[in-house]
């Protein structure tokens, strides 16, 4: 299905709406897994905060040009496409590791912005990262949801 025809699929007439009918809603844990799936299918930038000031105080737009000179993997943020291509790469078991402990992500905010690379609007999600002192290993991830 092309992507845009998957969007207007959705239920919602506004980005958030549409957002949310994915599961995307502020304060919502999803997995990098489904997030990634969600940026693929329906053309959506999710962006993963490593700083959660950043994600919780900041505009998405005013953050990305500040650190539009910086190189990629030097922001305080990465594309989940980046992000779980990157990880793909360098570890092998990664996606055994994810069956199992699934890497859920805060999501701090969700919408639509206008791409000044494009001049398009460009809906996003904007989520944010556990920290690793943070993850619990030992939880079952499927019963504790």
């Amino acid at each position: 299905m092309e992507k845009n025809a998957a969007w207007e699929a959705l239920p919602g007439k506004t980005p958030e709406e549409k957002l949310r009918a994915l599961g995307a809603i502020e304060g919502s844990m999803l997995d990098i897994r489904l997030l990634d799936e969600i940026s693929r299918k329906y053309d959506v930038e999710v962006y993963l905060f490593f700083e959660e000031d950043l994600a919780r105080t900041r505009t998405l737009e005013s953050v990305l040009e500040e650190f539009d000179p910086v190189p990629e993997f030097g922001r305080p943020y990465v594309t989940v496409g980046s992000f779980l291509r990157f990880t793909r790469e360098n570890d092998p078991s990664f996606e055994r590791t994810m069956r199992e402990f699934p890497l859920m992500i805060e999501i701090v905010n969700t919408g639509e912005m206008q791409s000044k690379q494009f001049g398009t609007p460009v809906r996003f999600i904007a989520g944010l990262m556990p920290f690793l002192d943070e993850m619990d290993v030992d939880t079952d991830p499927i019963r504790s949801r």
